[in-house]
């Protein structure tokens, strides 16, 4: 016999979840004690918006729901941010707020708004608990549709009656039940490669999807085997190791970046695991004329450039198997389709010997690829920072380079690191953003020394929104208000109980990131950074790509 407070523990740990993240409030207050006396740990957070990126971070690392807490009103709105950002990224997250109790949800009440309807637009499902024998059922369809084929955020409204609910129920939680077709129609299989067998030149686009189902092995095989070049997108980063020799590299920068090449030459693409969020498909498909073949584990959305002549639906790995058994020996020549190939590693390469100081953001990017092992993990804010790193920073697995870019958030990569770090405590863990990002967020440093994370931050510093800066030159020839002061970075670091760094020539930046990674403490680093490189790029690339 359980209390409903109790009942939703259980039904958490049933779940599997080891973690909840938030700031307890007073209409959930015995949700937390019941949290307090299971062997869930709560992590206190300093603000509910980083407490939704770290649960949204820790699903998108693990592959199961992050679960995010909050109190009603205010509490719950905080939240909504990382909500939509794991919505629009296809990760999973559980969102739990206290709401008013029924007998005052109609009428105008103090802290009461229609939390259920704000949450609609932003997650896949949005309810309210209205008694607690609906507990069980609800918890595990909110698990079950969050981790779905297409992972997403819900949410759920705990009214306050049902925290203080002292009632003993004779209730238990739902097990678990993930079904998923695994195998592709042979059908659509026979047509794709139909298609591939008269096609001159093919190309692979790697998406958010396939880091998802860990679909590296089979694209790696496919790609080997048939002699096809592959691209990933930002989300999709590592999957294709970068230094494969059929790598392009990542697509979704400029419109006329190096990867750009690859997909000009192509008369079919194979999207897999490709989401429309990612990026605009005009980008690649410009005339609307390429033939696409569409593998995920969902069906493809509609666009005018992304028009599917064959959709295979199912899990990816064993999709990809089926076309490469398929299309037996067949082979493409795909180094001949990227003339640009090799020109992003040269790039780097010249970058990691720039002595400038501020640092050339390319030097910044080979430093943080020194420091860090084929396996640690960095997340990427969204900023000029973003820009750069997604362009130019070598990936070799998937999910080791994080980046935003469905709903593309500023000031996640902070919070975001906790939930990493949380997930994988075997990993090394570096957070990179501007300096715009870095004080939404800063105040989870507290967190990470409470909790005693490990936690590194590398701060691009320009004293600007540098990425708005450089789209206002680029498009009107000045900027305005775009500038701002910063805080002393180290004191600002040292009065939180961490270590505080800041770069005063190029030779300090990568012995200052060995250090900081090798400690088990929490180290913010401010690294000032020469953005005149942003126009000069631009200058012989051509226009930003407008999903930035």
């Amino acid at each position: 016999m359980t209390t409903a407070a109790e009942l939703m523990v259980q039904c958490l740990e049933a779940e599997g979840v080891s973690l909840v993240f938030g700031i307890p409030g007073e209409e959930n207050i015995r949700f937390v004690q019941a949290l307090s006396k299971s062997e869930i740990r709560y992590i206190l957070t300093r603000h509910e918006q980083a407490a939704s990126f770290m649960a949204e971070m820790y699903g998108r690392v693990t592959g199961r729901a992050g679960v995010v807490s909050a109190t009603l009103g205010p509490g719950a709105i905080n939240m909504q941010l990382g909500v939509a950002d794991a919505t629009t990224n296809s990760t999973p997250l559980v969102a739990i707020s206290a709401q008013v109790g029924q007998d005052r949800e109609y009428k105008e009440s103090h802290q009461y708004v229609d939390l259920v309807t704000m949450f609609a637009p932003i997650t896949r499902w949005s309810d309210g608990v209205p008694t607690p024998r609906a507990i069980p059922e609800m918890f595990r369809k909110a698990f079950k549709t969050a981790e779905s084929e297409r992972p997403a955020a819900v949410y759920l409204a705990i009214p306050e009656h049902i925290d203080v609910d002292q009632e003993e129920y004779d209730l238990a939680p739902l097990p678990r039940n993930v079904v998923r077709a695994e195998s592709p129609s042979p059908s659509q299989v026979d047509r794709a490669v139909e298609i591939l067998r008269s096609a001159r030149c093919p190309v692979v686009l790697a998406g958010h999807g396939a880091a998802r189902n860990d679909a590296a092995a089979a694209l790696v095989r496919f790609s080997d085997d048939h002699d096809v070049l592959v691209a990933n997108t930002f989300h999709g980063k590592g999957v294709m190791p970068d230094d494969h020799p059929n790598s392009m590299g990542t697509i979704g920068f400029m419109r006329r970046d190096y990867v750009n090449f690859g997909f000009d030459e192509a008369d079919v693409i194979i999207a897999v695991g490709y989401e429309l969020q990612e990026f605009d498909p005009v980008r690649i498909n410009p005339n609307g004329d390429k033939k696409i073949i569409h593998v995920h584990r969902f069906p493809a959305e509609v666009d005018m450039h992304y028009s599917v002549d064959v959709g295979i639906v199912g899990d990816i790995s064993a999709s990809l198997d089926a076309l490469n058994k398929g299309l037996g020996d067949k082979r493409f020549q795909a180094g001949t389709a990227a003339p640009g190939a090799g020109m992003l590693a040269a790039e780097l390469e010249r970058g990691g010997k720039d002595s400038r100081f501020p640092l050339a953001p390319q030097r910044v990017v080979a430093d943080t690829r020194a420091a860090l092992d084929r396996s640690d993990i960095v997340l990427v804010d969204t900023g000029a920072a973003k820009m750069w790193m997604a362009r130019l920073y070598p990936t070799y697995e998937r999910n080791t380079c994080l980046i935003s870019n469905g709903l593309s958030t500023m000031a996640f990569t902070l919070p975001g690191a906790l939930g990493v770090s949380l997930a994988l405590p075997d990993r090394k863990v570096l957070a990179v953003m501007g300096d715009g990002a870095f004080l939404m967020n800063s105040q989870e440093i507290e967190t990470a020394v409470r909790e005693r994370i490990p936690l590194v931050v590398l701060i691009w510093e320009d004293n600007g929104y540098g990425l708005i800066e450089w789209k206002m030159d680029l498009e009107l020839g000045a900027h305005y208000d775009v500038a701002f002061t910063n805080p002393d970075v180290v004191m600002y670091a040292q009065s939180f109980g961490a270590k505080g760094y800041r770069i005063e020539s190029a030779d300090e930046l990568l012995p200052t990131l060995r250090t900081a990674l090798a400690s088990d403490g929490v180290s913010i680093i401010a690294c000032p950074v020469d953005y005149s490189e942003n126009l000069r790029l631009t200058e012989s690339l051509g226009q930003l790509d407008e999903t930035i």
